[in-house]
């Protein structure tokens, strides 16, 4: 089964991806993080801004994950398709473009899982941005692609950690 996470910056979708892999009901999924440390050293921008190189490079990886059989992303095709619409840098073609093509893999994905931010902080982690405005800029985007691109299952979450992997249980396992 391929579950991915959805949402925009600081909602805990790592976080809620490191619980789930603590259940024994997941034992046997790859767990996939984000590598931001690995992308800002490649000089791939996190934050505000990209370019088209960096977009696809995040593609890739997205689609590197749907080979496996059983995988839980925190990141998916609509997040980085999100970030692309928001690209300052990307000429609006290219942003179609590779938004068309990127999108006719969301339906690989079994469940996407979308977090909402309402309520929950903006972390400084050091790597990714703390404002606000693009959070929601991004927020909103991911809402739109997820219109118009709906994947098989849409499980919208929200809570704390542990109301989180137990929506995510009850959608997956009932």
């Amino acid at each position: 089964m391929k579950i991915g996470l959805c949402g925009t910056v600081s909602v805990g979708k790592s976080t809620l991806v490191k619980a789930l892999s603590e259940l024994p009901e997941f034992k046997d999924y790859k767990i996939a993080t984000e590598r931001s440390k690995y992308l800002r050293d490649l000089g791939v921008s996190l934050n505000d801004d990209s370019t088209i190189k960096g977009q696809f490079l995040f593609i890739a990886e997205r689609a590197s994950e749907l080979f496996n059989d059983n995988i839980i992303t925190d990141r998916t095709i609509i997040d980085v398709c999100a970030f692309t619409l928001s690209a300052k840098s990307i000429d609006w073609t290219d942003k179609t473009h590779l938004i068309k093509a990127a999108s006719s893999l969301i339906p690989y994905y079994d469940y996407i899982f979308y977090i909402d931010p309402m309520g929950i902080d903006i972390e400084d982690n050091g790597v990714r941005t703390t404002d606000p405005i693009y959070r929601e800029k991004i927020d909103i985007a991911i809402k739109a692609l997820l219109e118009e691109y709906p994947p098989k299952r849409l499980i919208n979450i929200f809570g704390s950690t542990e109301q989180r992997v137990e929506q995510v249980k009850l959608a997956i396992f009932s």
